[in-house]
């Protein structure tokens, strides 16, 4: 075959190709290169692409719903208020023996109270027994008193409440003979010094009043009497009489004075 030959069979292979009888596509046209669908399987498709619609509720639902929610929260409550019962009623209980517990110790307190009151009276006795057997034994005894000095300065108030919780009172020489047994005793004590004893002579109530410590009226006098100084003198101001231990004198004094002070017993 020649060459011219071969040239036409290849052109006429080229013009088949170019066009396709069948498929209507010519040569050079774009092709899709997209696979064809089935027009369900696109339906399908379509259909999940959109959004889907919430499922349509029935208020008989919504309903149902509140309802169970209250009955829920109704239970809660009534277990919450069965254990705050349960709580009251394990305070009251622990109130009640708490009570129960205070009352038994308020009973124990009372007596020992009464006990400690009872101690207390028996050793203020026993003090006063004391005080009265002291006093006669260290101090002078005169017929059916006995006398003792106490060297502790105290008021005239402070002296009567000392010789009370002694079981006795301030001396009180109530004629000439305890006068004179008084002053030899305080001399004696005192020798060779001069310190003044409270005694229990006072008109505190009345000026010029004089009364002892059991409110009996003074009828015996032993003031010093000198030319220069005579007593009483101290008017309202000095109303608490007390003995000179030098000569047994006596001396109206302030009353807060502090000074030694003479007790009396009974014998």
């Amino acid at each position: 075959m020649g060459i011219a030959a071969i040239l036409v069979t290849v052109l006429c292979m080229c013009s088949l190709s170019l066009s396709d009888p069948d498929s209507g596509t010519k040569v050079g046209d774009p092709v899709d290169a997209t696979p064809t669908q089935n027009p369900e399987t696109q339906g399908k498709q379509a259909r999940r692409d959109l959004p889907e619609e919430p499922e349509p509720t029935s208020p008989v639902s919504d309903l149902d719903n509140t309802y169970n929610y209250i009955l829920s929260r109704l239970a809660a409550m009534d277990q919450a208020i069965h254990r705050l019962n349960v709580g009251h009623y394990t305070l009251d209980v622990k109130v009640t023996q708490l009570l129960d517990r205070v009352s038994r110790l308020d009973s124990t307190l009372g007596d020992v109270e009464d006990t400690m009151q009872q101690i207390s009276l028996l050793t203020k006795e026993n003090l006063k027994e004391i005080g009265r057997l002291e006093g006669c034994q260290k101090g002078r005894r005169v017929g059916y008193k006995c006398y003792l000095v106490y060297r502790a300065y105290e008021t005239y108030a402070g002296a009567a409440q000392k010789c009370l919780q002694r079981g006795g009172r301030m001396a009180m020489p109530r004629d000439r003979k305890d006068q004179e047994a008084l002053a030899d005793y305080v001399k004696a004590f005192f020798q060779p010094g001069n310190w003044p004893v409270w005694l229990g002579i006072n008109d505190l109530r009345s000026e010029g009043l004089y009364l002892f410590e059991d409110n009996s009226r003074v009828t015996y006098f032993q003031w010093r009497k000198h030319f220069l100084s005579s007593q009483p003198d101290g008017g309202k101001r000095e109303n608490c009489v007390a003995m000179a231990s030098d000569d047994g004198d006596w001396w109206d004094n302030y009353c807060d004075r502090s000074m030694y002070y003479l007790c009396e017993f009974e014998a």
